[in-house]
Formats: structure tokens, sequence, C-alpha cells
């Protein structure tokens, strides 16, 4: 895959490609790696301007292929982190940071060492990194359909990866992880970032990438949910649910959060 990736002085050698499944023209890859050690860290937090998470897995990707029209698109730790805000700007993260902090019942170092001049939570919006030619994505009312997913077929291929996940000094987490299921007619890769800021915020980032075999057609769509932590918690106790089992169960929270921010694309021939 193109794009950034890892710096190339620890880059993965040809033993650690990866597992790849190739089916009606599409190849699909996951790799997954022990976390970063010392030295590929400096070298990742140099090219990228800010401290990366503590639990980093900066060799890891999942990406998808398809080898008769030469695109791809791949999700990897680098390029992620790159979205993520490196100014510190963000008024919402400053009005979190207070928010948390006052509800905490000693005031102590723990928010100084959270919040630093980037965005803390490592939230990012990214949707893949797309390597054409002669292809790009484009706005579009195409819908991923949810109803030939349903479907009871055969799962000829699934694997997960972790990119990235932090604890946030112990007061909750953000984590940043993929998904490939690929079926005999179709594929789908999501793509999710998850936060649980202790009596602050739930907030989640999807993208998920769709490929039809059949007809050739492939969707990304992106949809981003967030929260109040008080919010979450009141509906779960409602339901009558176990509400701190359900808080660490991100399908469960992207249930119940209301959508923030939403696009839908088609990829289509430049």
């Amino acid at each position: 895959m193109n794009g950034h990736g890892s710096p190339d002085t620890h880059f993965p050698s040809v033993a650690d490609a990866g597992n790849s499944f190739s089916h009606k023209g599409f190849k699909v890859t996951t790799r997954k790696l022990p976390i970063l050690k010392a030295a590929p860290i400096e070298q990742l937090t140099e090219k990228l301007g800010i401290a990366p998470p503590e639990m980093i897995f900066g060799d890891n990707l999942a990406s998808i292929e398809n080898e008769a029209d030469g695109w791809a698109i791949s999700f990897n730790t680098f390029d992620a982190l790159d979205r993520v805000d490196k100014t510190g700007g963000s008024m919402l993260q400053v009005a979190h940071s207070k928010e948390w902090q006052s509800t905490r019942q000693e005031k102590h170092q723990g928010i100084t060492e959270v919040v630093k001049p980037f965005d803390w939570s490592y939230t990012t919006d990214h949707k893949g990194t797309v390597s054409s030619s002669s292809h790009v994505f484009k706005p579009s009312k195409l819908e991923i359909p949810l109803h030939l997913l349903r479907r009871q077929d055969p799962i000829l291929f699934f694997d997960e990866v972790m990119l990235y996940e932090d604890e946030m000094a112990d007061n909750g987490i953000t984590m940043l992880s993929c998904k490939i299921r690929l079926m005999p007619a179709r594929l789908l890769l999501l793509c999710r970032f998850f936060m649980r800021l202790d009596n602050v915020l739930f907030r989640i980032r999807d993208t998920r990438v769709y490929a039809d075999f059949s007809t050739g057609e492939v969707i990304r769509e992106y949809i981003a949910k967030e929260e109040d932590y008080e919010a979450v918690r009141m509906k779960l106790a409602a339901t009558r649910e176990d509400a701190l089992a359900q808080m660490r169960d991100p399908n469960r929270i992207a249930e119940l959060l209301p959508v923030v921010d939403y696009s839908l694309e088609q990829l289509v021939k430049k």
C-alpha cells in the first residue's frame, strides 16, 4: 500500500507481510505485529510531531485491493494518527478537560498529564489511504445495502486488527481498530474509533468500505457519533442492563449515540 506507513527504518520484513486472501479480483490483507519498541516509537513521534498513544501497533494494517483495476485502500496507524488535531485548539477539548477535572474529588497532576498541546483523545477522522492513479471517491447517494450484509452468507475471510489504544491516564479508553469480513459476493471493512472519557463523553467515528463483486461498486460511509457520558448512562439505566459492562462495549454504545457528522461516497474512475 502507498501512504505514509511506519518509518522505513523498521518497516516489517517480507516474512511479516501479513495475511492475505484473494477472491473475484479483490484482495484483502491484514497484518498484526507486536507493539512498537522504543526506537520505532521515537521515530514515529518525530515524524508525527505528537506523542503517540500508550499502545501503538505501528506496523499493523488492514487493506483492500482491486487487483484488476489497480486501486487500493489501506488503514494504518501512522496515517490515522496523522489526522489527529495537532494544534490543541479545539474548544470542545478544553471544555471537556475542565469538566473532567471538576468531576474529580481531588485535583492533582493527572489533568496536566493528559491535556497536551494536541488532541489527547487521539480522535481521528481517517477514512483510509487511497492508492490509485485512475479512481477516486466522490459524493454519492448510493447506500451500503445492509439487508445483504445481514444475510447468513458463508464468511470466507474475517480478521480484526488493532491500530492503537490509550487508557487516558486511567480515566477511560480511546482506541482505533479495523475489521474485515469477506463473503462470496461482497466484503465489508469497518474502521472504528471509540472513546470513553469517564464522566464526560462517548465518541465513535466509523468508516465502512463496502465492495460488491458482481457490480464492482465500492461505497465508503463515514459516521461520527457522540454523546455526554451521563446521557448514555441514563439510557442504559432505563434498560436495567449492567451499565458499566455495556459502557465497555463499542457496539452497544454505537446504538445509543446521536449522529453528528455523516458522508457517503462511491469509488469512480477519474
